[in-house]
């Protein structure tokens, strides 16, 4: 049976009343607009017209006509609804031109891009990020925690502990699976680790679960922010991102004979990263509060260097464990919660695979603690550093060869006009801290 027919008796068995078609703008900004399960059959075989005029980073008015193709195997109900009883649920939606063609400023069909060209050598590439986040009083711009617990901590009366049981429970309703959700280092900051997936199905996950984090909040009075640095002081958002190549059921990173357990495939991956690292950084951390995250000394990666184990270096392995051959993955964490993911994991696969075509060569790693080796020494092992702004992320990659192809003409110039606004409108602003420190003096 057409996967369409499938969803069409589904919505009708479950008594969906309405549909929500989600797409996501250049910046990883959720948009929807719902239709009646009267609509529905329309929308997956010809899909919904929309104007895209206003729609960051879409069309402009003279070419605004779009139309958003639902893809049936996105449908999930959603855990909560409009009123009581009236189920509601929602597709994530392919964009096209009134020709039926893609349409180049979508971000999903970005990353089915460079998915293709790894699908066409016969690989998979499966992802599994870890989303950190905050919970706070209210949404007001104060900052105030809920909880003052550490790393893996269980409080008494730890109301967060709730938030986050509830929020795996509508994960989980909706076909997302959890691996495990915990306290983060820092007061009030809170991590769901979801279980790797193809890149194109966790890209939609990821959108899924951001907005599922903050409705339960909202639900239970808490505002939940994935601002990478909401506290000074304290520990930034991350979202590490494992990343793993399958052939079939065989991973293609995993070599029991090397000494790091890692396949020839996997170092020139590793270095196709860490060489594309720069340039890529204003994608994976798209916001001026990004550079407030990647500092020395709070756990974030600065320097561009890897490891086994070390969490002080950009690219992480974890721990082999025997038997545990389909685990061995590469982790990069310099990433944002905040980010677009399908722009992120298009980027990052495409250094690693540039990284195997070129067959680049990898450097030592790294096992000691990076924030501690002095900077003659750093240059002397020839450890590079991440850009320290935004702006100096933008001009790296408006030169990137690799990050222009893999994002397209069309996006690539959008996001970096938007990001030079950004940068423009922040640095004209007059800070608390400018005040605080000179103000009476100057």
């Amino acid at each position: 049976m057409d996967k369409r027919e499938e969803i069409l008796k589904l919505a009708k068995k479950e008594k969906i009343r309405f549909v929500r078609l989600w797409f996501t703008d250049i910046l990883g900004f959720l948009k929807s607009f719902a239709i009646t399960i009267n609509e529905l059959e329309e929308a997956l075989y010809e899909g919904k017209g929309f104007d895209g005029s206003s729609v960051e980073g879409f069309a402009r008015i003279d070419e605004s006509d779009m139309v958003a193709l639902p893809d049936p195997d996105t449908f999930a109900i959603l855990p909560w609804g409009p009123v009581e009883d009236v189920k509601v649920a929602r597709m994530f939606c392919d964009i096209k031109n009134p020709d039926g063609s893609p349409y180049d400023g979508d971000p999903r069909y970005v990353l089915k891009r460079i998915l293709k060209k790894v699908h066409d050598m016969g690989y998979t590439f499966y992802v599994g990020p870890e989303l950190e986040y905050f919970y706070f009083k209210n949404s007001e711009k104060k900052a105030e925690p809920i909880d003052q617990g550490g790393y893996f901590d269980l409080t008494p009366m730890d109301i967060a502990s709730d938030l986050r049981k509830k929020t795996v429970i509508a994960l989980e309703s909706m076909g997302i699976p959890v691996e495990y959700s915990h306290h983060e280092v820092a007061p009030s900051q809170h991590e769901i680790d979801l279980r790797y997936r193809d890149a194109l199905t966790m890209a939609d996950t990821v959108m899924t679960y951001r907005i599922i984090v903050k409705e339960i909040a909202l639900k239970n009075g808490v505002h939940a922010t994935f601002m990478p640095k909401p506290v000074f002081g304290e520990n930034g958002s991350g979202m590490h991102t494992h990343m793993s190549l399958f052939k079939g059921e065989k991973n293609a990173f995993f070599d029991k004979s090397d000494k790091y357990h890692l396949s020839q495939m996997a170092k020139y991956f590793i270095a196709g990263l860490m060489e594309h690292a720069k340039e890529i950084t204003s994608i994976t951390n798209q916001w001026v509060n990004s550079y407030k995250r990647l500092v020395p000394g709070y756990e974030a990666p600065v320097y561009i260097s890897w490891a086994l184990r070390n969490r002080s270096d950009l690219v992480r392995i974890p721990m082999y464990k025997p038997g545990r051959e389909k685990a061995t993955r590469v982790e990069y964490r310099a990433p944002d919660p905040a980010c677009n993911p399908y722009l992120a994991f298009a980027v990052m696969l495409a250094a690693g695979i540039e990284g195997i075509e070129k067959e680049y060569k990898l450097k030592t790693p790294i096992e000691r603690n990076v924030y501690e080796i002095g900077e003659k020494e750093r240059k002397k092992l020839g450890i590079e550093i991440l850009p320290g702004d935004l702006y100096e992320a933008v001009l790296l990659t408006e030169k990137s060869k690799i990050v222009r192809e893999t994002l397209g003409e069309h996006v690539f110039s959008k996001f970096l006009e938007n990001k030079k606004m950004e940068w423009d409108t922040y640095r004209a602003q007059v800070t608390s801290y400018e005040m605080d420190k000179y103000y009476s003096i100057l």
